[in-house]
């Protein structure tokens, strides 16, 4: 037997299972000091502060500081958010996203409103970590002064993202007055689909005055849909002049599956190639009647 190769063999199998051994410490180490983190939210404020301070500023892993966090946004003392804010402002990478969202989650009003500086000086993904935190404490006007600022500065991807947050968030009021300072715009169209505001939509819809802008909105209302939606979609297709809006309306049935406003439409043409259309778009849709309308035109009839 090769007695070196043997001696090596063994120290292997050593290594390993210490190495092993000390990652179940290890992990258990872990869990201990998640679970005293987690324990301490039940703890006397004044006595939970200082543990948690030391763990958030101790050599712990990711994981302890961020739940160290959580229980820091549960702690309504001001020294508390203190901490919480000052993580915010000097922490970095996970961190400092995570002592952000935290402030959200703790919903104290004087945080929150130390948030837009932190916007301001941070990259984007600080940005997107307070946009975060503000829809999490449901704080439309906070992401309306964040669209207004950025619109001001010329900011158009910074907008855009704030826009789409109010869309999230369902902020139509705040949607609409950024619609009144700033015009209509795609970013804004998205964030009325998104928010489901039909009435804003059919506003911008039915304005002629950008046809671009007008045929976004056209298509928006399919995602929103509904039967009032449907009526509009049918409305502008019937009335309107431009091949460009026509078209944009029928787009917006398809989005909405609404087929039986095509089959109307269908019905009621005179014209040989609109027919053709409308009907390409019918079999596109699935429509159950087309089948009977293919059958109909083989027979020539309408």
């Amino acid at each position: 037997m090769n007695m070196d190769k043997f001696r090596n063999g063994l120290f292997a199998i050593v290594a390993i299972t210490f190495a092993s051994q000390a990652v179940a410490q290890a992990d258990d180490a872990e869990e201990l000091k998640l679970a005293a983190l987690q324990a301490l939210i039940a703890a006397p404020p004044e006595r939970a502060l200082p543990l948690v301070a030391k763990a958030l500023q101790g050599n712990h892993s990711d994981d302890v500081k961020e739940r160290a966090l959580f229980v820091l946004s549960q702690i309504n003392l001001p020294a508390a958010q203190d901490l919480l804010i000052e993580t915010a402002q000097q922490g970095s990478g996970d961190i400092q996203e995570e002592a952000i969202r935290m402030i959200g989650i703790g919903g104290n009003v004087d945080a929150l409103s130390r948030l837009g500086e932190i916007y301001e000086s941070g990259d984007e993904d600080v940005r997107e970590a307070v946009l975060e935190a503000y829809l999490i404490a449901d704080d439309e006007d906070a992401v309306f002064e964040l669209a207004v600022r950025a619109h001001n500065a010329g900011n158009e991807e910074d907008f855009e993202s704030a826009v789409e947050m109010l869309g999230v968030m369902g902020a139509s009021e705040q949607l609409r007055m950024l619609r009144e300072s700033t015009g209509s715009s795609a970013a804004l169209i998205e964030a009325y689909a998104i928010s489901g505001d039909a009435v804003s939509l059919r506003e911008i819809a039915l304005d002629g005055t950008d046809p671009e802008v007008q045929a976004e909105a056209i298509e928006a209302l399919g995602i929103v849909g509904g039967n009032e939606v449907n009526e509009t979609l049918i409305e502008i297709y019937k009335n309107s002049d431009s091949e460009d809006i026509r078209e944009s309306a029928l787009e917006g049935m398809m989005i909405s599956g609404y087929d039986e406003g095509v089959l109307e439409l269908y019905r009621s043409s005179q014209d040989p190639a609109e027919k053709r259309e409308l009907l390409e778009i019918l079999v596109e849709m699935g429509s159950d009647e087309v089948w009977e309308v293919i059958d109909s035109a083989l027979d020539g009839g309408l």
